[in-house]
């Protein structure tokens, strides 16, 4: 059986929104994620005073913010550009407005979750990441256009 265009496109950028939106559960607030990032950290940086320790933690989990954001950006243009090997602007455009504004339903979403919290800084790490990924594609088709 054939999967239809529509769904190769559009499957991943479903799959990827559950999955940020299961990221915004309670098994992942600061809480949780410090269960296994400190003492990591620790181990591998023995020397690490308690603070250092906890902004590392703070900063991974908001490069993480910027990480998972510019995946879902990539996947985003994938599914508007559609069969098309060209990019555009406008495509662009488009992703990164979808991916801030599924940001800010997720940080809505934070508000109702036991352990999180919503923050318009996250909504901003999200959306760069977002950008970022654009970025990388524009940059990727100009170089394949020079090559």
């Amino acid at each position: 059986m054939a999967i239809p265009a529509w769904l190769r496109r559009w499957g991943p950028v479903f799959l990827a929104a559950v999955a940020i939106w299961f990221l915004s559960t309670e098994a992942f607030s600061d809480r949780q994620t410090a269960r296994v990032i400190l003492p990591m950290l620790a181990w591998l940086f023995p020397w690490m005073s308690p603070r250092t320790l906890h902004r590392s933690h703070v900063a991974i989990r908001k490069l993480a913010h910027v990480c998972v954001y510019f995946v879902f950006g990539l996947l985003l243009l994938r599914a508007i550009r559609g069969e098309q090997k060209i990019w555009r602007w406008s495509w662009a455009w488009l992703a990164l407005a979808i991916a801030a504004g599924y940001a800010v339903l997720d940080e809505f979403h934070q508000s109702f979750v036991p352990l999180r919290h919503p923050s318009a800084r996250d909504v901003l790490l999200d959306a760069f990441g977002a950008l970022l990924a654009q970025l990388a594609l524009w940059s990727y088709d100009r170089w394949r256009k020079k090559a």
